[in-house]
């Protein structure tokens, strides 16, 4: 398959390559030079990642905010 760079530097992705990788509109794309070549790569959110690093649940909101208070005083002093 081929595009054609336009005059703003823009290319379109082939019908077949946006459905087999699953892209719509607003995704991002990851560039990359490999051995002389680009390689292009749908860039995915990766938040899950950070899954299980923060503490969840019900939390005490008045205590929240005089830790908060408390540490931007800590700059001050």
């Amino acid at each position: 398959m081929q595009s054609v760079i336009t005059s703003k530097y823009q290319t379109t992705i082939p019908k077949a390559i946006r459905d087999n990788l699953g892209l719509s509109v607003k995704d991002a794309l990851e560039w990359k030079m490999e051995n002389g070549k680009v390689v292009v790569y749908p860039s995915r959110q990766q938040f899950l990642k950070y899954r299980n690093t923060m503490k969840v649940g019900k939390g005490d909101i008045a205590a929240d905010i005089k830790l908060a208070r408390e540490k931007r005083l800590e700059k001050y002093r």
